[in-house]
């Protein structure tokens, strides 16, 4: 053992004071001491494998945040540039591709009769259309969507599948597929639709190819007595316009005015809550006219058979009011159905008793009387030498048939329709023949040749009429009985209906009034009158006009009417070919009113370049003239006659 002694153990003393505490006296309110921190225990050394020591992680933090930084700030600069600096382009954006718009169609007004009846309406249709954007390959994740589209969509449309799929790969979210569709279509399309989105939701392999497809409700102009008054009607074209007769003459007013709506969309479909703006359509006004569609069906009727009959060109018909200046019927030959242009000969897309101008022959002699009674040259009882020829200027003219030296009345020539006679009797009204034809030209202008009849229909025509100063050798001598100037048909019966109104002429009429959306009816401006002749003379000439149906010697006997009074006039013209200028064919033509006494009705009725059977107006246009004033006067339910016919004589004994 050692013989040094163990090491004493140092016992702990008491803990010196802090400093602090040397100095500050204890009493209330000093802090307390602080407690000697306890001796940590020496960490044991790991007796295992040792571990990798990782770096700090702070540049790595730092490069993090830094990256997050630039990316926050792209995106502040990206919005600042969106949200202020280019806001209003991207809102317009925004709202373009949000928003869709669409014409609110007007309904058309209708076009009726004199009674009411429906002569052109409109019916509910739809608009076929589409958005190009919903077809897209994006859109419906395959390639060919406007084509699978199209193949479903020809056979119900009936269009070109070609076509079709042009159609669906347009620009813009608008293409019209096709307008004015049946509701059956429609329907079609719609029940097609549904089942292909059925079929998707059902398998998830199926695409509705039709999803974006749509409807905008419409109408569509309807005819519901096929061709009946079509010339007067017209038409109304592909883009809903009026395109021939009343539908185009009065358009604007039919039509009214479209409306617009613009409402919010997603995926073809209007968001509710969005919102819309809507301007509503203000519907068309309805037109009454003054025709009497069963007068109007039996003249269209009447001219069919006997144009159809005499293989002629064309032919018109036209029923006049003779107080009113009403048309209560205005029918051509060949017609055409409105409601199916597809069908129709271009050249029967027209009102040709307006449109047609031509030569009416020994019709238009009524006038050369009239002036001849008016001037006091002669009376219904003058006696006129006719001879067999005739030479005047450069030419030698003959009547119709070859005769020997007729001694007629002023009477018997309009009866027998004298050329000659004619020429002779006009040659009166002057000292010299170029002031015969002045005064001559006066009461052709006083009766409305040469003008417009006042309808203001599309397409008419006012007739050739020279001046006097202006005719040649041979017009002074052929005007006086209807050849070497024009007119049309509504001109020719307007003559023949002032002289049944006691020589006042009345401007003819179509349109009887309107009625607006508000259900009042505007009745039209009343038309305008002049007088032409005297009353004396118009009773005179009505009296003349008889001995042409009634006496065995006048050419318009297959007028006749039993229990009326008639009067009338024949006229068969040489007539100006259209394609070559040249004279060839013939218009015939019948003229008159009825009842003789009191007039209530006059029929016109001309027919173009009859080719079959006679050419001759008595002949086939008297007939057409009977059946259409029988059916009319009965229709208006006048009376027969309750005089006796005045019985002028024809000829005279020297």
């Amino acid at each position: 053992m050692s013989d040094r002694e163990p090491p004493r153990r140092r016992v702990p003393g008491p803990a010196r004071p802090a400093p602090d505490a040397r100095r500050r006296p204890a009493g209330p309110g000093a802090r307390p001491a602080r407690r000697p921190a306890a001796p940590r225990p020496a960490a044991a050394r790991p007796t295992g494998p040792r571990l990798i020591r990782l770096g700090s992680p702070r540049p790595r933090l730092r490069m993090v945040s830094l990256a997050l930084t630039l990316v926050l700030i792209a995106f502040v600069v990206r919005l600042l540039q969106v949200q202020a600096v280019d806001a209003s382009t991207y809102a317009a954006k925004a709202q373009q591709n949000r928003y869709v718009g669409y014409t609110l169609a007007a309904e058309r007004g209708q076009i009726t009769d004199r009674a009411g009846v429906a002569l052109a309406t409109s019916v509910d249709a739809y608009d076929i259309t589409a958005d190009p954007t919903l077809f897209s390959a994006k859109q419906l994740k395959i390639s060919d969507g406007p084509e699978q589209a199209a193949a479903l969509l020809a056979p119900i449309l009936g269009q070109d599948q070609a076509g079709l799929t042009e159609k669906l790969r347009t620009k813009g979210q608008y293409v019209k597929l096709a307008g004015r569709q049946t509701p059956q279509v429609w329907k079609q399309i719609k029940d097609l639709k549904s089942a292909l989105a059925t079929k998707a939701e059902d398998d998830g392999t199926t695409v509705n190819v039709l999803a974006g497809v749509f409807a905008v409700a419409t109408s569509k102009r309807v005819y519901p007595n096929d061709d009946l008054a079509a010339g007067i009607l017209g038409w109304v074209n592909a883009d809903g316009k009026g395109g021939g007769g009343v539908e185009q003459q009065l358009n604007t007013l039919l039509a009214g005015k479209d409306g617009k709506i613009r409402y919010a969309q997603s995926g073809g479909r209007q968001v509710p809550t969005a919102g819309s703006t809507e301007t509503p359509a203000v519907a068309g006004s309805d037109v009454e006219l003054t025709i009497d569609r069963d007068i109007q069906w039996a003249a269209q009727n009447a001219i069919t058979e006997q144009v159809d009959k005499s293989k002629a060109d064309r032919g018109y018909v036209i029923v006049q009011d003779t107080r009113t200046g009403e048309i209560l019927a205005m029918a051509n030959s060949p017609g055409f159905d409105p409601g199916d242009l597809s069908q129709a000969d271009p050249s029967t897309l027209h009102n040709w008793a307006l449109e047609d101008a031509y030569e009416p022959g020994s019709t238009a002699k009524v006038m050369s009387m009239a002036a001849v009674l008016e001037e006091n040259v002669a009376t219904p009882l003058t006696h006129v030498v006719v001879p067999n020829r005739l030479h005047r200027g450069d030419r030698l003219f003959k009547d119709d048939i070859d005769h020997e030296t007729w001694n007629l009345t002023l009477n018997g020539v309009l009866a027998k329709s004298s050329n000659i006679g004619t020429i002779l009797a006009t040659g009166q009204l002057g000292k010299t023949q170029s002031e015969s034809n002045r005064i001559l030209y006066s009461y052709l202008r006083k009766f409305g040749l040469g003008s417009y009849s006042g309808l203001g229909f599309p397409g008419e025509t006012r007739g050739i009429l020279a001046a006097p100063e202006d005719w040649s050798t041979s017009q002074q001598y052929t005007i006086p009985f209807g050849q070497g100037v024009s007119l049309n048909a509504m001109q020719a019966a307007s003559v023949y209906s002032t002289i049944a109104n006691g020589g006042v002429r009345v401007e003819p009429t179509l349109v009887r009034g309107t009625q607006g959306p508000d259900g009042r009816f505007t009745p039209a401006a009343k038309p305008k009158k002049s007088r032409v002749i005297s009353e004396k003379t118009a009773k005179a000439l009505a009296q003349m006009l008889e001995s042409v149906v009634d006496d065995q010697e006048g050419t318009g006997t297959k007028a006749r009417i039993p229990g009326y009074r008639v009067a009338g006039k024949t006229g068969t013209a040489n007539r100006v070919d259209p394609a070559t200028g040249k004279y060839r064919g013939y218009t015939s033509s019948f003229a008159g009113f009825a009842p003789a006494d009191q007039p209530r009705i006059t029929v016109y009725c001309a027919i173009q370049n009859a080719t079959k059977g006679s050419y001759f107006g008595g002949q086939i246009c008297g007939p057409v003239y009977k059946q259409v004033m029988e059916f009319a006067l009965k229709t208006l339910q006048v009376p027969p006659t309750g005089t006796k016919s005045a019985s002028l004589p024809v000829t005279f004994t020297p």
